[in-house]
This record gives structure tokens, sequence and C-alpha cells, in this order.
């Protein structure tokens, strides 16, 4: 139930200037209204235990038809940035916690100069475009890049750890983000747009789904079939119990008296006038 509530919890306002203000759950799937632009899903989970690996970020993608953000250019990289503020204002319950994004290398432990050049998108993209921080990628073990979303971490020699990349060890447990094809007919908008700070598109229309949330409550309710079968079993076992124990009352004990007390007026000898 504690997945559930940290997938719900995370809400936050989206305000443009002269805007009504919007809002934007973690694990719902954002889509834009013109149907021209991808759809994106950010999944935050405030529980450490929760987070995945970047294969399980990858699967989970997959698993509802998308895949594992790759970015194609700066633009898209500033349109991430402002939902993922928005994602996590002050007062939503969200903190720190990288992203999962879709850059990874196949190979051990290179360390060379070309070691940056190695790095692929894993959804087949032949984006070139780069947001490392400083001194990164550090390759070694490393494999697997991360976005940085650490806002109260002190800042480094790169500024701070927010939103640029970082390569990390592929086991390692992080949100992810998912990114999916444009929706011709978004189902169920909750909200009808919010305005994002992508250069040269002051006012551009987004709709909010709920496309995203029955998979991502498929992973929160699998892992719980154990326990509740566990639950099922002692109550059944509870219920069968008390209803044995009632149907004994209602026998007669093999040991009990038989004895009676008749209706009729019994005469003793000797009593009579």
């Amino acid at each position: 139930m504690s997945r559930v509530v940290s997938l719900l919890l995370g809400a936050a306002l989206l305000c443009g200037h002269g805007a009504l203000c919007r809002r934007v759950v973690s694990g719902q799937k954002v889509c834009f209204a013109d149907f021209k632009h991808p759809c994106y899903k950010m999944a935050y989970f405030h529980e450490l235990s929760s987070r995945v690996s970047f294969q399980e970020a990858r699967l989970a993608c997959e698993s509802e038809g998308g895949v594992l953000l790759s970015l194609e250019n700066e633009a898209e990289q500033k349109l991430i940035e402002s939902m993922l503020q928005n994602l996590t204002k002050p007062g939503t319950g969200i903190s720190d916690g990288d992203f999962w994004i879709g850059l990874w290398r196949n190979g051990e432990g290179q360390t060379s100069g070309a070691c940056p050049d190695l790095y692929q998108w894993s959804d087949g993209s032949s984006s070139q475009y780069r947001n490392w921080y400083t001194d990164e990628p550090s390759c070694g073990s490393e494999k697997c890049v991360v976005m940085y979303h650490q806002p109260t971490a002190n800042p480094g020699l790169g500024g701070p750890y927010l939103y640029q990349w970082n390569d990390d060890r592929c086991n390692m447990k992080h949100n992810y983000i998912c990114k999916y094809e444009p929706e011709i007919n978004p189902t169920a908008p909750i909200e009808k747009t919010y305005f994002t700070n992508q250069p040269g598109d002051t006012h551009q229309n987004v709709v909010v789904t709920e496309a995203g949330i029955i998979p991502n409550l498929i992973y929160v309710v699998i892992p719980t079939i154990p326990l509740l079968l566990l639950i099922l079993v002692a109550f059944g076992t509870c219920c069968f119990q008390m209803l044995h124990k009632s149907k004994g009352r209602t026998k007669t004990s093999p040991h009990q008296s038989t004895l009676w007390i008749s209706k009729s007026t019994r005469k003793e000898s000797g009593m009579e006038v």
C-alpha cells in the first residue's frame, strides 16, 4: 500500500504566466496536445527500496509500449528539466533521487579517452546530444547513465547536481523516465494543459493522461500477493475453527448426562391425604 501512496504522492502544480495551475503526477503519462511530440512519464519512488536498476527501468518502459528516455537535443533536455521542476516543487514530498535515462555503454572497464564515444541509446536513437556533468563519464564499471536530481546536495565543481548526466553502475537503484510515441487520442485527461519552458514555444499545450498509472499499479500489487494470500489463509483458518467449535456445542457429548425433568406431577408414596 505504501508503494501505491508513493506513486500517487508527488503531484506538483504547474503554473505558467497568466495560466491556471495544472498538475503532473508521478507515474502518469504526459502528452502534448498537438499529438506531434513524444509523451513522457516520470516514475519517482519516495522509498529507496522501491527504486529499480537500469534493466528493470528499461523493461518497465517497454512493457507499456515505451522506451527508456533518449534525448535528441537541448530543447528536449530543457523540456524534461521543466517537467521535473514542476514535479518536484517544494511541498510535494519529492526530494533527492536520480533518474535513469536510456544511455548506456556496452563493454567492460574502458577508461581510455574514447570511452565517452562508446555510449549509445537503448532505443536505437542516433542522437549525439550529451549533457555530462563535469569530469563525467568516469567509465570503468559505471556503464549506465542517470540524470542527476539531488536538489539538497551541496554543489560540486560542475555546479548543482541537477539535470546533468552521470554514469553509474547498472545495478544501482534509481527512478526513471519513459518516452512514448505521440498519442493520437490521449485517454481520460485529468487536466487540460500546462505551459512548458521549451525554447521557442512559450505557450505549448500539454495533456496529462492516466495511461501510465495502471501498469505501475500492477508492479505494486504483484509483490504484495504472497502477503495477501497469507492473510487470506489465516482468515479462512480462523473462520473454520470458529465454525467447527460452534457445531460442537450443538451436539450431545457421549459423556453428557441424559437425565431429564418430567413435566407431569409425580405422586410420591405416603404423601396422599
